[in-house]
């Protein structure tokens, strides 16, 4: 087993990439905050809008993205795909 030392920013990256997924997809299908976060239980965007920009150490947990890969239609492992920018190959 590795010993890794996760205190170097890996976990913030990670929620990072999740979070920009997220908003990528949310816009792709044109929904708002409001309506995705109503549609997963939540009654005001305000949670849902600190996760997306990891705001007050909130972000995204499993539940949460089970619950948005289900109401957006999209395979759960798109939250987790590496995001590339236009004009790069």
């Amino acid at each position: 087993m590795k010993n890794i030392d996760f205190e170097d920013g890996r976990v913030e990256e990670f929620y990072s990439l999740i979070s920009k997924n997220v908003i990528r997809i949310r816009k792709e299908k044109n929904v708002s905050q409001l309506k995705l976060a109503n549609a997963i239980g939540h009654n005001s965007p305000t949670f849902f809008g600190k996760a997306e920009i990891l705001a007050e150490n909130k972000h995204f947990n499993i539940e949460h993205l089970y619950k948005i890969s289900s109401v957006l239609d999209v395979p759960i492992d798109e939250f987790f795909k590496p995001i590339i920018k236009k004009g790069n190959k």
